[in-house]
């Protein structure tokens, strides 16, 4: 999901410590294009986002052929992650899913394929997997709703960490390319006759920064500038070739890209910018590598934040209600200013690929909502090109480090039935659907 908020305690630790100069140097300008009009696409996409760590069960237990191990479960067993579990049962319960969204009425779904269940071994395919996986497109797709494939959704298979050397882990495993190719390849083909948008890669950047600079993540290396800039550039060729593959496979799909995108603003303290230029970096070093192969630029805003040492390590004991239940500072007109930023820098159409609050508070979740929404439609009105909005998420899930204390969800999970038991900000979210659509059919063709 989001770029990790832990982060802020190294960053500003390398302000701290006198760091003057950046490792990674100044953020290229916007990159020179032509881009594209093209045409093809659907009436505006009202979506949701999941992803499948942390939505899916298990279907295999050890020992069994098929069973399956990421690099998240590694970092689990060691203690440095909270313990999954089942999550949501979404890999036997998909129709639980399925029900749920047909409930809000969205038009699009974002869920992501575990590489790790499709290939619990390099080159052993799990068959039944891959037939699932096309089969959740199928029953999506005759629900009237498009799915979104993602491909990669920030976990690896365990067989790509190299325990004895981790700067050949993940991204540069000697065999992250060529295995990465041979299985998109394969789960296109799969899923191709019922997908029409595929997005290669979740959040790239906030991964990697997360994992090189912060430690947080595998291959857990704290300021590891060399390994970011490498990893950076491995995954935007990967992301490259699945682009090339998906294009191969079915020339009309759209390809998406879904990237961290916070708003950042200069914060004081904050010597040569330091702070400042490492997220800005963070931001854009992935995208300004793949846009170019992008029908659409997707990318992921929760929050706004002051790029400064003071504002960073505050973040926890942030509360009230201009802040999340994790700190994060609600900012919805940083949303626009962040469109608007985008759509000049790379010249093409946008998705807001997850948008959302963790909150308890209902009637904060709604504000959330009505007010980002709002920001939308305020810069589609100056010209903007916005083709869709994917609110994160169906319903409360595990969250990665934070485990299952943040609330993003449109909806529970019923402990005893499993079902989804939909709150009040999913009702809010399907009459602003239902009302969009019946804005679409009334307005004048152009």
């Amino acid at each position: 999901m989001k770029i990790h908020q832990l982060t802020a305690t190294f960053l500003s630790s390398a302000i701290l410590s006198g760091c003057a100069i950046h490792p990674l140097g100044p953020l290229d300008k916007a990159p020179r294009h032509e881009a594209e009009k093209l045409t093809g696409y659907a009436p505006f996409a009202w979506g949701i986002s999941t992803s499948s760590l942390q939505y899916e069960n298990r279907d295999e237990k050890p020992g069994d052929p098929e069973y399956f191990l990421r690099d998240w479960d590694l970092l689990v067993k060691k203690g440095k992650a909270p313990v999954v579990g089942n999550a949501l049962y979404s890999w036997s319960d998909f129709d639980k899913d399925l029900a749920a969204l047909k409930k809000i009425g969205v038009t699009h779904y974002r869920f992501s394929i575990e590489w790790a269940r499709v290939e619990p071994q390099p080159g052993h395919y799990n068959k039944k997997a891959i037939l699932r996986y096309a089969e959740m497109c199928r029953k999506l797709k005759e629900a009237g709703i498009e799915p979104v494939v993602t491909l990669w959704h920030f976990t690896f298979p365990a067989w790509l960490t190299d325990s004895k050397n981790s700067s050949k882990t993940n991204w540069l495993h000697p065999l992250a390319r060529e295995r990465w190719n041979l299985y998109v390849t394969k789960m296109v083909k799969a899923t191709s006759p019922y997908v029409n948008y595929y997005a290669p890669e979740n959040e790239p950047n906030g991964q990697i920064l997360t994992a090189y600079i912060a430690g947080l993540w595998p291959p857990c290396h704290i300021f590891d500038f060399k390994g970011y800039e490498a990893a950076t550039i491995a995954s935007a060729e990967m992301f490259r070739d699945a682009a090339a593959r998906i294009k191969e496979v079915k020339p009309s799909a759209k390809v998406v890209s879904v990237e961290a995108l916070p708003w950042w603003e200069h914060g004081p303290l904050d010597p040569g910018g330091l702070i400042y230029n490492t997220v800005q970096h963070a931001n854009f070093d992935h995208l300004d590598r793949v846009f170019d192969v992008c029908d659409i630029i997707g990318f992921n805003y929760y929050y706004s934040q002051m790029a400064g040492p003071l504002s960073l390590l505050s973040e926890s004991y942030r509360h009230g209600h201009h802040f999340t239940m994790m700190g994060w500072r609600i900012d919805p007109a940083a949303l626009g200013k962040q469109i608007r930023y985008v759509g000049k820098r790379y010249d093409k159409p946008m998705m807001i690929t997850e948008n959302g609050i963790a909150t308890e508070n209902e009637h904060q979740r709604l504000s959330y909502l009505r007010n980002h929404i709002a920001q939308i439609r305020k810069t589609m009105d100056e010209g903007c090109d916005v083709k869709g909005y994917f609110v994160w998420s169906l319903a409360d899930n595990y969250e990665w480090h934070y485990g299952y204390v943040p609330k993003f969800g449109l909806a529970s999970m019923n402990p005893l039935t499993r079902d989804r038991v939909l709150k009040p900000a999913a009702f809010y979210y399907k009459s602003v659907i239902r009302d969009s659509n019946r804005e679409q059919k009334v307005s004048p063709t152009p």
